[in-house]
């Protein structure tokens, strides 16, 4: 049969394995080689090919080769931690830069431990230990979890709707790890651990050279919105996907709705206060794509009118350039993400006119003509109007030369989800960015998922260049994830990525958020009620009424018609 590698043609007889096509074909390049995709689907290296067809390689440079990498390096780390420590257990906790912090339930670990843990990693990878792919029965892998102590895992699969899964085995331990991996341990050289108390840092290769380990990056503002989000998931007694599928079938997720609801307003209160505080007349709100942005700004409006102050809004949207006058990427489209995408001198024009007193004319874009409005809003404030200033350059500093840094107030906002799959499992708050994206654009852009799914690479390098580097920057930092969302957005969103072509390229990103939903149970509509309509899910799902007509206006206009 006839199998084509990257293009590159070769005669194999069925049964060949993916990884015996790529040496044969791209004896080069195998050594950086850990999957291919085919027909939408991630083949494992073991994977056997009996079919004549076309494959991708898959290396560390793609998304689902870093994933495929980072799963293999985190069962070497639970090998190692079998041997250090078999009476611990390790708990992914979130990412931290090019790494994921971890941290192990009764033992805080000295920089001693986590130096011993990195050296038997390093001869688990010399070992060269096969992770063997086995297909256990539902039963069988329940039975399995529960035997080892690993309640959370044996919940969690007792909720899939599949009577078999796919079992990793290696060095005298089985796991399952959601998705592809790499044949052996010795595929996973390139790696580090850092020690950050109470837990450590595993420290992927780096994405610029991944033939040597990442460093490591301090970031203690979102370390502590982690932290904080923790918290929050023990107060609320809900740490994993099979806590909340609990409280689904226990019918308590109205009163769940409710606390999550609750702690957001409770910490929009703290940091309308701290805004107060600090005497701020410009309040810069940044942050990745979906992260509710909008809804906080207004959020936050809310609650400074409440201390008698009149804030004002401006989208930093409304500075974009014309489209002829944006800065193009290397595929010669236009790049929105950039910050020379936004006249940048004319915003800060504006603001200086508007803080001095003066009436300014305030551009406006039309996103249909993708040009600016040829008639500017022309606005004057006080000094009880401070400006909510939103957008995802908002923390850069370009934006804030000239102005008295003690005049802003620099707020940065994400969905930084704390909620895991299980405790060797996280969910990636990327996954559930794209989920709320996909949602929001399908219903309110009239965007079908194909197309969300092919923009968010260019989102994402936006996101790493424009945004997170500036995150550290900002005063004051807000969680916007609900640890109830993601049962919410599957009842929206499941049927609608299931029609999704696996002959898209970009079918992978979709296939891993069905993974992730696959775990959830279904809400019932009712519940949605419960949702309060100025939740910031609300931007996503609908029903917020923040961005609803007026329809109480019209009506009043038309009164003494509607009297007869």
């Amino acid at each position: 049969m006839r199998v084509f590698l990257d293009g590159i043609p070769g005669d194999f007889a069925p049964g060949v394995t993916v990884g015996e096509v790529v040496r044969t074909l791209m004896p080069d390049q195998a050594p950086q080689i850990m999957a291919c995709f085919r027909q939408g689907d991630v083949l494992e290296l073991n994977h056997p090919v009996e079919t004549p067809g076309e494959m991708i390689s898959i290396n560390y440079l793609h998304e689902e080769g870093r994933r495929i990498y980072e799963r293999s390096l985190r069962f070497v780390l639970l090998l190692a931690v079998q041997r250090r420590f078999p009476d611990y257990k390790l708990r992914n906790e979130h990412s931290i830069g090019q790494g994921v912090y971890m941290e192990m339930e009764g033992h805080r670990l000295s920089a001693a431990d986590v130096s011993a843990l990195e050296g038997l990693m390093h001869d688990i990878v010399q070992e060269d230990l096969p992770l063997t792919l086995e297909r256990w029965t539902k039963q069988d892998a329940i039975a399995y979890f529960k035997a080892r102590g690993d309640l959370d895992k044996a919940n969690l699969l007792s909720y899939r709707p599949f009577d078999h899964f796919n079992i990793y085995t290696g060095g005298g331990i089985s796991e399952y790890f959601y998705g592809a991996m790499l044949p052996s341990t010795g595929y996973t050289k390139v790696f580090a651990l850092h020690h950050h108390a109470p837990g450590l840092v595993l420290l992927l290769p780096d994405r610029e050279n991944p033939s040597r380990p990442a460093p490591f990056v301090s970031l203690p503002k979102q370390m502590a919105i982690f932290a904080q989000s923790n918290y929050w998931c023990k107060v609320l007694n809900c740490s994993t996907a099979a806590g909340l599928n609990d409280l689904i079938a226990q019918n308590k997720l109205r009163d769940f709705i409710r606390v999550n609801e609750a702690l957001h307003n409770q910490s929009l209160a703290d940091i309308a206060l701290d805004v107060i505080n600090r005497g701020a007349r410009v309040i810069f709100i940044s942050g990745p794509s979906s992260s509710g942005k909008t809804t906080f700004a207004n959020r936050l409006s809310i609650q400074l009118r409440v201390s008698g102050l009149e804030p004002r809004l401006i989208s930093l949207d409304d500075f974009y350039r014309n489209r002829d006058e944006l800065p193009l990427e290397a595929d010669g489209m236009p790049d929105l993400e950039a910050l020379d995408a936004l006249d940048v001198p004319l915003f800060r024009q504006s603001i200086s006119s508007l803080l001095s007193g003066q009436e300014t004319p305030m551009p406006r874009f039309d996103f249909g003509d993708q040009r600016r409005k040829p008639d500017p809003v022309m606005m004057q404030v006080s000094a009880n109007q401070p400006l909510i200033i939103e957008g995802i350059h908002a923390l850069n500093p370009a934006l804030h030369d000239g102005f008295d840094p003690r005049m802003i107030c620099k707020i940065y906002i994400s969905q930084l989800t704390s909620l895991n799959l299980d405790y060797h499992n996280r969910i990636r708050t990327t996954d559930a960015r794209l989920l709320r994206r996909i949602v929001r654009d399908y219903q309110f852009r009239h965007t079908p998922p194909e197309t969300t799914l092919i923009m968010w690479d260019s989102v994402r390098r936006g996101e790493e260049k424009w945004v997170f580097p500036f995150q550290e920057q900002a005063d004051i930092m807000f969680n916007s994830a609900l640890h109830y969302e993601l049962p919410i957005l599957k009842t929206i969103s499941y049927n609608i990525l299931q029609q999704v072509s696996k002959n898209t390229p970009h079918y992978v990103k979709c296939s891993r958020i069905l993974k992730i939903l696959n775990y959830f149970l279904p809400v019932s509509p009712e519940v949605f009620n419960e949702i309060p309509p100025l939740s910031i899910l609300r931007e996503f799902i609908g029903g917020n009424t923040l961005y609803m007509k007026d329809k109480t206006s019209q009506m009043m206009a038309d009164w003494p018609e509607n009297l007869g």
